[in-house]
């Protein structure tokens, strides 16, 4: 009797192409000076034009935005794909900016020169997209510390583009607008509002100035949106303003931050930025207070959603 089974061989699972984006890899050094032209294109770019960047501040002389910086960590450019940032991996379709951390140590004064540098400080998977976390550690004259970026970046796992990734229906989802609803019973004290009519323009001076999907639809559509995507950054400098105004040099020389970027923003949309104090507690001689934060659209949708801190007398 003649054996006719066929044999079988598995084959071994695809080895992951290498990539060296590895923790620690190390991406250099950029100095920087901190000049009154450099502020002017910041506050055009948010509508922050508070009186401080131009005259006497709590420091004496101008001082900067707190997020004068805010995109360091996206100048490091040898990537494969042109204009995308170094540290970004291989996929790029529909990659989303998903949390920001922000730790403000000094006042960085405008005519100050600045140093940066940044790293993978993490790389993880999670929900079927892989995460890396850039940080940028921003130095004074002196090497001291004046400021600490984390910019957590999360790509697709998959490397074939699929049409659309997310669109505005995601962000309507009753069940997801309630995962992010917020509980202000416990508030002590309510921050002003600041509203911010988010603008083709200001879309061009905050992520330009090359097309790209924070400022063209096109370029958005081939990664997978329907339309502009503006820069997640921008919101985080929006809450930077709202602290600013109520916390002054208790913010620019010892505020933090860390808000995860939930929904997309169009570039057509209204956003209200809010705030809360939760606790104050006693740091040295001074105390600090926690605040819950968060940016939202017109209709009550949630964006940016975190928690602050800074420094009161």
């Amino acid at each position: 009797m003649t054996d006719t089974t066929t044999a079988t061989t598995e084959k071994a699972p695809r080895a992951p192409k290498p990539d060296n984006i590895f923790v620690g890899r190390d991406f250099g050094r950029h100095d920087k000076v901190i000049t009154p032209d450099l502020v002017a294109h910041y506050s055009g770019s948010v509508d922050d034009t508070s009186a401080i960047y131009t005259g006497e501040s709590p420091f004496g002389g101008p001082v900067a935005p707190g997020l004068v910086l805010h995109s360091e960590c996206y100048e490091y450019r040898d990537h494969p794909k042109a204009g995308v940032p170094s540290w970004y991996l291989p996929n790029v379709f529909g990659n989303l900016h998903a949390r920001q951390e922000w730790e403000l140590f000094k006042p960085i004064m405008v005519g100050d020169a600045v140093s940066a540098r940044s790293f993978i400080a993490e790389r993880f998977a999670k929900r079927g997209r892989d995460y890396v976390v850039n940080e940028v550690l921003y130095y004074d004259v002196e090497g001291a510390v004046v400021a600490r970026g984390r910019t957590h970046q999360s790509f697709l796992q998959q490397t074939e583009n699929k049409g659309i990734v997310i669109d505005e229906k995601r962000e309507k989802q009753p069940e997801r607008k309630q995962k992010f609803e917020v509980d202000v019973t416990a508030a002590l004290e309510t921050i002003p509002a600041l509203e911010k009519q988010i603008s083709l323009d200001m879309c061009w001076k905050f992520s330009g100035p090359n097309k790209n999907y924070h400022n063209d639809k096109e370029s958005a559509i081939a990664w997978g949106f329907p339309d502009i995507v503006v820069q997640g950054m921008m919101s985080t400098c929006f809450l930077n303003e709202m602290l600013t105004k109520r916390y002054g040099a208790g913010w620019l020389a010892g505020g933090k931050m860390d808000v995860r970027l939930v929904n997309i923003v169009w570039q057509s949309d209204k956003l209200i930025c809010r705030g809360f104090v939760r606790e104050v507690a006693p740091e040295g001689s001074r105390q600090r207070a926690h605040l819950d934060v968060w940016v939202e659209k017109e209709d009550g949708t949630k964006v940016t959603i975190g928690t602050a801190s800074a420094l009161i007398d």
